[in-house]
């Protein structure tokens, strides 16, 4: 992708102090060539760099969420130099290898989602799935496995037994499976998708951002490091939001019992 050319293969729109980040290769069921993997880390960086973004919205243009990886493109690209799947210097939007966005992305999936797709479901924050969605992590049948950081996840989200049940086997499942086993939170009518998750993303950018931002990184440290060092930063943490202005805000909003309005300061 040319340094000076923005990628049609994402579209990025700004709405309020939400980040919509939509995958646009429909004809090619959204699957991720390496522009359009650079293009989708270019937007998650900007969500994480940008002060007046508080959350950000992954959904896909089209009928399909994404079919997974372009291999006849990406899959010489990484078996030659080991090229990661996200640009370097930004934010790597699977938080495998590189920084994670340290704000919140909620992800709406229909129709088809395989092999990256779920593992960049399971690395964001709040997921949901159309009714008419399906899920697939096949890379057992393509002689390679879930390199995107689906082994990890799949276990801390899902559990040991049915991480391994869809892992090994490649099997497809609906979005009530998705439900069942927490792989997502809602499932809605394709209608409502997108609807939906604007609207839980609003809910969470109406509310403290330091304070959203310092919980996010407190779940990832317990998930990644265990509870006891994720225990060693809260009293430091939440002594550094009290000094806030955002804290002084919230107390102000209570006592007076109105809606607070956070600046993220």
């Amino acid at each position: 992708m040319s340094e000076d050319r923005p990628s049609d293969r994402i579209t990025r729109e700004v709405r309020g102090h939400l980040l919509l980040i939509g995958f646009n290769r429909a004809q090619k069921k959204n699957a991720f060539d390496l522009e359009m993997l650079d293009a989708l880390s270019v937007a998650v960086t900007e969500l994480d760099r940008d002060p007046a973004l508080r959350v950000g919205v992954i959904f896909a243009h089209g009928s399909d969420f994404t079919a997974g990886l372009d291999l006849g493109n990406v899959a010489p690209a990484i078996a030659s130099g080991g090229r990661a799947l996200y640009k370097p210097g930004t934010i790597d939007p699977w938080a495998t290898h590189g920084p994670a966005c340290r704000k919140p992305i909620v992800t709406a999936v229909q129709g088809l989602c395989l092999t990256l797709g779920v593992e960049l479901v399971l690395a964001t924050d709040v997921r949901l799935a159309s009714t008419d969605a399906r899920f697939g992590q096949i890379e057992v049948k393509r002689g390679i496995f879930a390199f995107g950081g689906g082994t990890a996840r799949w276990v801390s989200n899902v559990g040991w037994g049915n991480a391994q049940r869809y892992l090994l086997t490649g099997d497809i499942f609906d979005a009530a499976e998705a439900l069942r086993i927490g792989l997502v939170q809602e499932v809605v009518e394709p209608a409502r998708l997108l609807p939906r998750a604007i609207e839980i993303a609003e809910t969470i950018a109406a509310q403290a951002p330091l304070a959203v931002q310092a919980s996010l990184a407190s779940s990832r440290r317990a998930v990644a490091e265990g509870e006891e060092a994720a225990a060693e930063e809260l009293m430091p943490a939440v002594r550094e939001l009290m000094s806030t202005e955002d804290a002084a805000e919230g107390l102000a909003s209570f006592l007076q019992r109105r809606q607070a309005v956070f600046k993220g300061r």
